[in-house]
C-alpha cells in the first residue's frame, strides 16, 4: 500500500508540475494542496519528528543545489545587495514582522520574534522554480540577485531561531558564543571540506556513471551532520560547500549537475507533501486570519520598507527594487523550521505550525501568481536572454562533445595527412582508431581506408529542451526503401542519425536509403 501512495504521489507531482508550467500556478503551492488532500481521503499523520528528519535531509539537499546551481559569473555584480538582503534584510524582516505580531497575536515577545524569525527569509526554491516555469529573466542581474539571497538568508533565519529557542529555554548557554559557533563552523567547515573534496575528486578517477553524484551527495550530507553535532550551522556549511563544488571543473560534471537537479526535484516533491500531509485543515482554517494578516504586513511593508532603506543607497534603480521587494516568496524552510520548533522541549502559546504554513500557502498563492504580472508592469522582464543562464544548471552546454565516423576506401581524404584536412568547421582530430589500436594523431598522420576518426569540439545543449526519438524501421514501415530526401516530415524533425540492423552508425545524406532493421535517430524542435 505505501508503494502505492508514494508513486501516485509522484505521478500526481508530475501532472502539477507540467499543469503548473502551463498555467502559471506555483507548482510547490500544487504540492502543498496534494499533501493537504490526503487528509480527506482519511490519511491520518502526526509524526512531527519523522518529518522533522526529512525535512532536514530535503533543505539540506535543496541548499546544496542552491549554492552548487549558482553562477557566480553573474552574481558577482550584484553579490554586494544579496548579502545585505540574505543577512540585514532577513535579520530587520523578521524583527519588524515579529513586533507586529506580538501586538496581533497577543504572545510573548520573544514568541513573537520566533515567528518572525521563522517567516523572515525567502525560500529558494520557490524562487527558483518560479523563475524557471515561468522563464522570468529579469534586467540588471536581478535573477543572480534573487537567486543568491534566496539560497542564502536561510542559515541567517536558521541562526536566529536557533537564538531564541535558546532565550525561550533558558539555562546558562551564551548567545554570542552559540553565534559565532554557528558562523564559524558553518563557514569554516564548508570551505575545508569542500577543498578536501575536490582533492578527491579531482584525483581519483569515477568511470562507472553514477559513483561522482553518490559521492558528493554523501559529502554533502556529512558536511551537514559533522558541523549539526559541532554546534555550528549545517545549512550554512552545505551552502558553501554547494557555491565552491559548482564553481571547480571537474571531469563528470554535468552528470552531477543533472542528478541534483533531479534529487533535488524529489526532495522538493516529498518534503512539500509530507507539510501539507501532517497539517490540520481544521487547524490551517483556524490560523487562516492570522496568517493573512502577518502575510500582508510581511510582503506589502515590512520587505518593501528593508529592501529600499538597504538597496536605495546601492543605487539600484526604483523598479528593480520593487521587484525584489514583491520576490520574497515564503516557503519549504521557513516550514520546516516551524516543524523544528514545535519539536523543540518548549511551551508556546500559539500554533506556530499551522501559522507558518498558512503564510507560506498565501506566500505561494498570491506572490508567486503575480510575479510575472509584476516582472512586466515594472518593465523588469529581460528579453533577450533566458533565467537558465543564471544557474549552473546549463552549464554543460560548455562541455566538449566528440563524434565517431568511419572512412570508406571511396572517401577522399584517404591518403590525406591531418594537416591537409580542411576542417573548416571549429573541431578537431580527437583520435584515430586503426585496427583496435589508437592512434594520437598529429600533423603528419595519414588517414588510412577502415580509419575510425573522432573529431572532438564544443557540444550544443539546447536550453529550449529538444527531444531525440528513436525509430526502428520494420519490414512494414512505409519510409522502407525510400531515400531520405523523399521522406515527408514536419518542418521542425530532422534525422540526424542512423544506425544499420549490424549496428553501423550511418551519416545520413540525401540519398541514403533506409532499409528493415535500420534505427533513426529524428530530432524534433520545439516550435517556435
Amino acid at each position: 500500500m505505501l508503494l502505492f501512495i508514494v508513486s501516485l504521489v509522484l505521478i500526481s507531482a508530475i501532472v502539477a508540475i507540467k499543469f503548473s508550467n502551463r498555467f502559471g500556478v506555483p507548482f510547490l503551492l500544487l504540492f502543498f494542496s496534494l499533501g493537504i488532500s490526503f487528509n480527506f481521503l482519511g490519511v491520518d499523520f502526526e509524526d512531527y519528528v519523522l518529518v522533522d528528519e526529512v525535512a532536514q535531509l530535503a533543505l539540506l539537499i535543496i541548499m546544496f543545489y542552491g549554492g552548487f546551481g549558482t553562477n557566480l559569473t553573474l552574481a558577482k555584480p550584484v553579490m554586494k545587495a544579496s548579502i545585505l538582503m540574505s543577512t540585514l534584510g532577513v535579520l530587520f524582516t523578521s524583527c519588524f514582522t515579529g513586533i507586529f505580531a506580538f501586538f496581533v497575536l497577543r504572545v510573548s515577545l520573544l514568541e513573537a520574534l520566533l515567528l518572525g524569525s521563522l517567516i523572515g527569509s525567502t525560500d529558494f526554491a520557490s524562487v527558483y522554480a518560479i523563475l524557471k516555469s515561468q522563464n522570468l529573466n529579469l534586467k540588471y542581474g536581478t535573477a543572480s540577485l534573487l537567486e543568491v539571497e534566496s539560497g542564502s538568508n536561510d542559515p541567517t533565519a536558521y541562526t536566529m531561531t536557533m537564538v531564541i529557542l535558546a532565550l525561550l529555554a533558558g539555562g546558562d548557554q551564551s548567545i554570542p558564543g552559540l553565534i559565532l559557533s554557528q558562523l564559524v563552523f558553518g563557514l569554516g567547515l564548508g570551505l575545508g571540506l569542500g577543498k578536501l573534496s575536490q582533492l578527491i575528486i579531482q584525483n581519483i578517477s569515477f568511470e562507472e556513471d553514477g559513483l561522482l553524484s553518490i559521492l558528493i551527495s554523501a559529502i554533502a550530507i556529512l558536511t551537514f551532520a559533522l558541523t549539526s553535532l559541532l554546534g555550528g550551522n549545517g545549512f550554512l556549511a552545505v551552502y558553501i560547500l554547494g557555491i565552491y563544488m559548482g564553481q571547480i571543473e571537474y571531469q563528470k560534471k554535468p552528470e552531477v549537475v543533472f542528478f541534483f537537479e533531479g534529487f533535488s526535484r524529489i526532495m522538493q516533491i516529498g518534503l512539500f507533501f509530507l507539510l501539507g500531509l501532517l497539517s490540520n485543515p481544521q487547524l490551517i482554517i483556524q490560523a487562516f486570519p492570522y496568517a493573512l494578516i502577518l502575510m500582508l504586513f510581511l510582503t506589502f511593508i515590512a520587505r518593501p520598507l528593508v529592501t529600499f532603506a538597504l538597496l536605495k543607497p546601492l543605487g539600484l534603480k526604483n523598479n528593480q527594487i520593487i521587484l525584489i521587494a514583491m520576490a520574497g516568496f515564503r516557503g519549504a524552510a521557513s516550514i520546516a523550521f516551524a516543524i523544528m520548533v514545535t519539536n523543540y522541549p518548549i511551551r508556546l502559546e500559539s500554533d506556530v505550525f499551522h501559522l507558518v504554513f498558512g503564510v507560506c500557502l498565501l506566500s505561494s498563492l498570491i506572490q508567486g501568481s503575480l510575479m510575472s504580472f509584476i516582472t512586466k508592469r515594472v518593465q523588469m522582464l529581460d528579453p533577450n536572454d533566458t533565467v537558465y543562464n543564471t544557474f549552473n544548471y546549463y552549464n554543460a552546454r560548455n562541455q566538449i562533445g566528440f563524434i565517431e565516423m568511419k572512412i570508406e576506401a571511396d572517401n577522399p581524404i584517404v591518403g590525406q595527412s591531418v594537416a591537409e584536412l580542411k576542417l573548416d568547421l571549429a573541431v578537431i582530430v580527437a583520435k584515430l582508431i586503426r585496427a583496435g589500436k589508437v592512434i594520437v594523431p598529429r600533423g603528419h598522420t595519414r588517414i588510412q581506408a577502415g580509419d575510425r576518426l573522432v573529431l572532438g569540439g564544443q557540444s550544443y545543449f539546447d536550453p529550449n529542451g529538444s527531444a531525440l526519438t528513436e525509430i526502428k524501421v520494420a519490414a512494414n514501415h512505409p519510409w522502407l526503401g525510400m531515400a531520405l530526401q523523399d521522406i515527408e516530415m514536419a518542418d521542425n524533425e530532422l534525422i540526424v542519425m542512423m544506425r544499420s540492423a549490424q549496428g553501423e552508425s550511418i551519416v545520413p545524406q540525401g540519398d541514403t536509403e533506409i532499409h528493415a532493421g535500420d534505427k533513426l535517430i529524428i530530432l524534433r524542435n520545439k516550435r517556435t
